[in-house]
């Protein structure tokens, strides 16, 4: 990293465990925070005012947990309150691109030369942390935050492009194995490009954190691992008989 944050002490020495899993703090972003030597520049927004040693703005880090999923939630003000949506995504290089319908508010809001903004938050749950008493339960987690600005993509191309990655994105492999959208299909279809400018990654992982005078109590602590996993995949009713299951489903 090639700035420090600004540091008001943090707080990771009272409070439960169990703090969010993404960072927080006040202010506004950086007009210039893109990534130097490899690290995005933390801002107001993207450091954590609860142990921000958990913190982290290594581009390796941060593509790594957005590379890891495919569903995000994408939170903006609408008429005055805010608005959480969970939606598609992917990663291409220092963008984010966000699956949405032309006729939802905020597709029409990111429609505008200044965009829409917002903040866009991705978690992987790892573990179940049970610790000896009930107030330092947590969670062993990978989270990305990004603040931005989001604008429609309106470049037939570049649409394209965007939605195939996220067909591949949820599937490897299956856009290729598909039927494109055709051009009513693609009127119906939006897609949101937010670059990846103010970001931070935040993780926890390790054992309970347990208060020294608990360690002797009679209750089981530890960490109960979480992992995703995906069932045999099951053929459509109407599936045409002698189609094969195609090779990139195989050991999913």
């Amino acid at each position: 990293m090639t700035e420090t944050a600004p540091s008001p002490d943090p707080s990771s020495a009272s409070g439960p465990d169990s703090d969010p899993a993404s960072g927080s703090g006040s202010g506004s972003g950086s007009a210039d925070s893109r990534e130097r030597d490899g690290a995005y520049a933390p801002t107001g927004r993207t450091v954590p005012t609860r142990h921000r040693d958990r913190a982290a703005y290594d581009r390796e880090t941060v593509h790594a947990i957005l590379d890891d999923d495919c569903v995000c939630h994408l939170g903006f003000i609408r008429d005055g309150a805010p608005v959480v949506l969970p939606t598609l995504y992917v990663r291409r290089g220092e963008r984010l691109y966000l699956h949405g319908s032309t006729g939802s508010r905020p597709l029409r809001a990111a429609d505008g030369g200044d965009g829409l903004p917002v903040c866009v938050t991705v978690t992987r749950l790892d573990g179940l942390v049970l610790a000896r008493s009930a107030f330092h339960h947590s969670l062993n987690y990978r989270s990305v935050l990004v603040h931005g600005r989001a604008h429609r993509v309106t470049d037939p191309e570049e649409t394209a492009a965007a939605l195939d990655a996220l067909v591949d994105g949820v599937v490897p492999g299956r856009a290729a194995d598909s039927r494109p959208a055709d051009a009513k299909e693609l009127a119906a279809t939006a897609v949101l490009r937010l670059d990846l400018d103010e970001v931070s990654a935040k993780i926890r992982d390790g054992d309970p954190a347990d208060d020294p005078e608990d360690l002797a109590l009679p209750y089981w602590s530890g960490v109960v691992p979480v992992r995703r996993t995906y069932g045999t995949p099951v053929p459509a009713a109407d599936l045409a008989p002698g189609t094969e299951l195609p090779g990139y489903l195989n050991g999913r």
